[in-house]
């Protein structure tokens, strides 16, 4: 099986991105923004910076199938762990003593 060979351009724009990514998150935290904004902002950056990680960096873009789907199935997880946590933190006022 041959690898695929991704030209070093590729990683130099991935790179530009994240720099570039990087300094809208540090511009963004001066933006006066209303409640709760600026977490959503640093959020959706931070997903966008980690999704060009994963996918150029870790060869997930380019790699066998069954990487992704490892990748599908530990993100079911941290969805799975962080609803439990969620209902039960949500719910602890319920039951008054």
């Amino acid at each position: 099986m041959s690898d695929r060979v991704v030209p070093q351009s590729t990683y130099y724009a991935v790179f530009a991105a994240l720099i570039a990514l990087t300094l809208v998150t540090v511009g963004g935290s001066f933006v006066p923004l209303s409640e709760g904004w600026h977490t959503a902002l640093g959020l959706a950056i931070a997903t966008a910076k980690a999704l060009l990680v994963a996918l150029f960096f870790m060869h997930v873009l380019y790699g066998p199938r069954l990487t992704r789907v490892v990748i599908v199935g530990a993100l079911l997880w941290l969805a799975i762990l962080i609803g439990l946590t969620l209902s039960d933190y949500l719910t602890r006022d319920w039951l008054a003593y």
